[in-house]
């Protein structure tokens, strides 16, 4: 699988990487839960390659993500050589406080929960949702810190992962992050995140493109999965997935391989990063990811409408 150099941090990911927020399992958001059992089935399958990038957070089901990826990493002996480790720095959920001694507190409990001494990439998680945004871009604020954590060798690259792109962007002018992670603003279906994506890639910062499956719905299908972006849809919510489906049963192109392949041919885009719960879903990735499409279906594609509006506007955050 294609690798795609990471700033110039010496790191190199796979073009595609698997994200853990569902593992964790969180019902309230995406619908189903995930049981032990198949999370630990599922990290193995992960060690077997070729993608070779996981990406968690301290707050993924409240801690249960770091918990099960940490249990695995264990029973394997440690983590795989040739692979990378992505973890987020998170607020306090009690009190929604993420200031630079919530960065430490954050990141120590991190370390101890995945049972690893560093991580390769680290991000600064949700600002959109901490108590007060000050405490993270003020001089010695928690951004600040997390570029101290970096320089303290606890990790080998430095971003920021968030939705709202309002805030997100004007934060990429004012620091220098070697990657960002953007969820459900550039999919089929919804492109907010372009001229973002432009300005960042100008810039030399590493994309990781994530949630292109727009929570599910572009994964499912919209008559199986009648949500987007973790919201309950309507009819005429779910219309455009309907639009980009019926283009795709023109083609006999499967509706995810044609979602996934939107964010990988994206010359722009380093890494997309797609939640997994199952070794099944590992394997469906790889093959959306490998499918034949035609220059004639993109060129059909291409002509369709999409929403450059926020996706998650009217979302009510849950960390179930």
């Amino acid at each position: 699988m294609k690798k795609n150099k990471i700033k110039d941090t010496g790191l190199e990911v796979t073009e595609l990487s698997f994200g853990t927020s569902s593992l964790g399992s969180m019902p309230d958001t995406y619908g189903y839960e995930v049981p032990e059992l198949r999370a630990q089935e599922t990290l193995k399958r992960f060690f077997q390659g070729p993608a070779n990038m996981l990406d968690t957070s301290r707050n993924y089901a409240m801690g249960e993500s770091e918990k099960r990826i940490g249990k695995a990493i264990k029973e394997n002996g440690g983590w795989p050589k040739g692979f990378l480790l992505s973890t987020k720095l998170d607020r306090n959920m009690d009190t929604l406080v993420l200031d630079k001694n919530r960065v430490r507190e954050s990141l120590e409990e991190s370390l101890k929960t995945l049972n690893v001494d560093s991580v390769d990439i680290l991000f600064l998680h949700d600002p959109e949702y901490a108590k007060d945004i000050t405490d993270i871009t003020k001089k010695d604020g928690a951004m600040d810190e997390l570029f101290k954590i970096k320089d303290e060798g606890l990790a080998k690259a430095a971003g920021v992962a968030m939705g709202k792109v309002d805030i997100m962007f004007p934060l990429l002018k004012d620091w220098d992050f070697d990657v960002i992670i953007n969820h459900n603003r550039y999919t089929l279906i919804n492109r907010e995140a372009n001229a973002m994506y432009d300005y960042a890639s100008g810039k030399n910062i590493a994309i990781f493109n994530a949630a292109p499956y727009a929570g599910g719905v572009l994964a499912k299908g919209p008559d199986n999965f009648k949500k987007v972006t973790y919201q309950d849809a309507t009819e005429e919510k779910l219309a455009p997935a309907r639009e980009f489906e019926k283009v795709c049963k023109k083609h006999n192109v499967e509706l995810g391989a044609a979602a996934l392949q939107f964010s990988l041919r994206d010359n722009r885009i380093t890494s997309t990063i797609c939640g997994v719960t199952s070794v099944e879903s590992i394997e469906k990735n790889l093959a959306w990811a490998n499918a034949e499409i035609s220059g004639e279906f993109w060129d059909e594609i291409s002509k369709l409408p999409f929403s450059t509006n926020d996706p998650e506007s009217e979302r009510v955050f849950t960390s179930g």
